[in-house]
């Protein structure tokens, strides 16, 4: 799907979230050129200024530039990070129809480039602004990604590593289903290392372990495991509280998406993919664990939940379902 001698991508929206996700992809040495799309252009050309004066400091070779939507046509990845904020007493259904126009004078234009390759949005609320994008542009539902709950995933192993005083990267677990407030953690399915939690929290309830008070592991129950769910679905809206905006994370979660197209790596990430069939679900985006690699996405996986957890991933879809119903776009 992309060119190994020229990986584009082309940013449309220079706010804060698109400009963390340009600049994790300098610093990472992500992408050959990146062109920044805007509908304030002077904002464009100042971000890629800003992010040109750098590459003496990196070990990028990137040409950045400022661009329009013509740029996309030879371009590998179209991320689009646009939209509109919700307005004091908007309901969430105006504020849906408001991105649906914005998203419709983004995708028409793209495509109309002849663009040819993936889409990567993670414009909230993403599992449907997803959907929109793959309705708005005919495209294959596999080359339309959504950062869905990658971040929330990195989020819950970040917990959980600190809670076991172990790396983050050796916590197997994932988040599922809306990015929002009906996301869940299967946690039959977690694991650190080959050990399933749960039976990790059963051994070390039974043991009596103590946290060590010198950064060893804390003492498990299943209490813990759900205090530490809470944390992580309520994670943006204590940012928020604090600075107004999450950035950075996503940032870094778009470029690690980025880096698996590119790097064809075959990667699972929980990204928003639309479930054709897996986990008794069709025609819906939502976060699940799928394969990534340069054709977007090459199978959603379909992990072995438990009735619980199978019951919360059908609310959370039909959640979305009823969302995007209300749009009437089809």
């Amino acid at each position: 799907m992309y060119q190994e001698e020229n990986r584009k991508v082309v940013l449309i929206g220079t706010g804060m979230v698109g400009m963390s996700y340009a600049y994790a992809l300098l610093n990472q040495n992500v992408c050959d050129e990146l062109v920044l799309v805007d509908i304030d252009r002077k904002r464009a050309m100042g971000e890629a200024m800003d992010l040109s004066h750098g590459l003496a400091f990196s070990g990028s070779n990137m040409k950045i530039h400022a661009g329009d939507y013509q740029d996309c046509a030879n371009a590998d990845i179209v991320c689009i990070c646009a939209g509109v904020a919700q307005k004091p007493g908007e309901s969430r259904t105006d504020l849906l129809l408001r991105n649906a126009q914005v998203f419709r004078s983004i995708v028409n234009p793209v495509t109309e480039s002849g663009f040819n390759g993936l889409f990567l949005v993670s414009t909230n609320p993403v599992d449907i602004m997803t959907r929109i994008t793959c309705t708005l542009s005919g495209f294959n539902p596999r080359r339309v990604i959504g950062t869905g709950t990658t971040l929330d995933t990195a989020r819950l192993r970040y917990l959980l590593g600190r809670h076991f005083a172990v790396d983050p990267r050796n916590m197997h677990a994932y988040v599922m289903g809306e990015h929002g407030d009906s996301e869940f953690v299967p946690w039959s399915l977690a694991m650190l290392a080959s050990c399933r939690v749960l039976e990790l929290c059963g051994q070390q309830e039974t043991k009596g372990a103590e946290g060590t008070g010198d950064g060893g592991p804390l003492p498990c129950r299943p209490e813990d495991l759900f205090a530490i769910e809470d944390e992580v679905r309520n994670a943006a809206y204590q940012i928020i509280e604090a600075k107004n905006a999450t950035y950075y994370g996503i940032g870094m979660a778009m470029t690690r998406i980025t880096r698996a197209i590119f790097g064809n790596e075959n990667s699972v990430l929980t990204v928003s993919a639309m479930l054709r069939g897996e986990y008794g679900q069709n025609r819906v985006f939502t976060g699940v664990p799928a394969i990534i690699g340069s054709n977007g996405i090459a199978k959603v996986l379909e992990l072995p939940l438990d009735g619980e957890e199978q019951k919360k991933l059908d609310e959370s879809c039909e959640k979305l379902k009823r969302y995007y119903d209300e749009l009437k776009l089809e």
